[in-house]
């Protein structure tokens, strides 16, 4: 076992030391230095270095993911777990709002009489308060297609789309959909994803806002 002056480390110090390593670990990746920041903390998160070869984001994602956060622009997640991990002590500076599509009332109702998913109803109902905002989907497949389906049909444009949901029905399906869209978008192609890793997304974007 270390000495305990090697382990019982401050947590910045440890975020320090595990960003040395995994620059050190990962070798030459061609993403440029902001993107990396986004794919870095998805590596820190998991601890997969796989996300260094299938991780896709488009041109304009940091950009405009960046600037929604600092023009307050609402957070919409899959799952709660999503909502907890994105952290609120970087996001309060710009008035950031964090809301689960789960947690409208309604949404099991609706997807009860209808005969959806929680996930796709709730989709439907943040359509009115979506514009512009950040989606982080990191669990459900139905919701991110659902979302690309009203971005499709022009009834939305959030200013970034953070699509990693996990699994197997229509996880990889979904992603390589929203891979070959035009918009602002984060995803990592194939099976691996996650709660945790969506926000681990939004917190490396918050974490940039508040450096600019």
């Amino acid at each position: 076992m270390p000495e305990q002056e090697k382990w019982n480390l401050p947590p910045e110090e440890i975020e320090k030391g595990s960003f040395a390593i995994i620059d050190q670990e990962a070798g030459e990746h061609g993403f440029e230095p902001k993107a990396w920041s986004i794919v870095r903390r998805m590596i820190h998160t998991t601890g997969d270095f796989d996300f260094v070869r299938i991780t896709r984001i488009h041109q304009k994602a940091v950009e405009k993911g960046v600037e929604a956060l600092k023009q307050g622009k609402p957070i919409f997640t899959d799952t709660r777990m999503a909502k907890a991990g994105i952290s609120d002590r970087r996001l309060k500076p710009f008035g950031v709002t964090k809301t689960c599509i789960l947690e409208a009332p309604e949404v099991a109702v609706i997807a009860s009489e209808k005969g959806v998913t929680r996930s796709l109803a709730g989709i439907d109902l943040a359509l009115e308060k979506g514009q512009g905002a950040v989606f982080a989907i990191g669990n459900a497949p139905t919701a991110l297609l659902r979302l690309i389906e009203h971005i499709k049909a022009g009834r939305i444009e959030p200013a970034l789309v953070v699509g990693i949901p996990v699994g197997f029905v229509n996880a990889k399906e979904s992603k390589d959909a929203l891979a070959e869209m035009d918009i602002p978008y984060v995803t990592a192609l194939g099976r691996k994803g996650g709660s945790a890793l969506a926000a681990s997304v939004i917190n490396a974007l918050a974490v940039l806002a508040g450096e600019e």
